[in-house]
């Protein structure tokens, strides 16, 4: 059931490394105070589809400021779970296992940061959000209210993010290896930290949660219960 959380609305964001359960729990708890959702991985993810799509990346490689034409007349958007650039639903493409293997490098472009961050500021500027990404409580939002920062073991990021391809990916389709699934997690985490723009680090304000033996549900309990003291203080 939907709940409200009393007069003031507030931002959460919560931040976190790649399958640290991110998604899932902000999911969660917006539809459990009926805020709006706002999964910025995925709108990187977008650009990284759109710049596979077009046969770019590897010139981006070379020369990263062509980035400045493929996010010309860039449009994304949020219908309920479904998310679409340039006007196609690419809820599925963006989930690809070769989007994730090249969305850091994409993150890492300053004009994409720039040009995202800003649309990510207008979709939250009315509050009531839960917002999850990687830099959205130290560079997005840094006044938000609630910032939680969540944390897994590696393994077990790993092992989620293969539970997720099972269950997306059709039948016969070969998925890639448990250790492999690790490594490029790790990789992930140390490309998100060591960036030069908006590298992924916990906010001095931050709550830390280790997610790694954690159910869904407890992770969700103890964010939604964080954001009903933060709304108390804000009256």
């Amino acid at each position: 059931m939907k709940q409200e959380i009393g007069k003031k609305r507030i931002i959460i964001a919560i931040d976190g490394p790649a399958a640290s359960g991110k998604s899932t729990t902000a999911r969660k708890v917006a539809e459990r105070l009926g805020y709006t959702y706002i999964d910025t991985g995925a709108m990187y993810r977008s650009v990284a589809l759109k710049a596979l799509d077009q046969g770019v990346l590897g010139g981006l490689r070379n020369s990263p400021e062509g980035v400045s034409a493929l996010l010309q007349d860039i449009s994304i958007r949020f219908d309920g779970d479904r998310i679409f650039l340039d006007g196609s639903d690419v809820t599925a493409g963006i989930r690809e296992n070769r989007v994730s293997r090249e969305v850091s490098f994409i993150s890492s472009l300053k004009p994409v940061r720039d040009r995202l961050r800003v649309m990510q500021q207008d979709l939250g500027r009315q509050r009531g959000v839960v917002m999850d990404g990687r830099d959205i409580g130290t560079v997005v939002f840094p006044d938000a209210e609630l910032k939680i920062f969540l944390v897994a073991d590696a393994r077990k990021r790993a092992e989620r993010r293969y539970a997720e391809l099972v269950a997306k990916s059709p039948e016969g389709v070969d998925l890639p290896d448990l250790d492999l699934l690790e490594e490029e997690i790790m990789r992930r985490d140390r490309d998100d930290a060591e960036r030069e723009h908006a590298p992924l680090k916990k906010h001095a304000e931050a709550y830390e949660i280790d997610t790694s033996d954690l159910t869904i549900e407890r992770q969700v309990d103890i964010v939604y219960h964080l954001a009903l003291e933060k709304e108390v203080k804000g009256q």
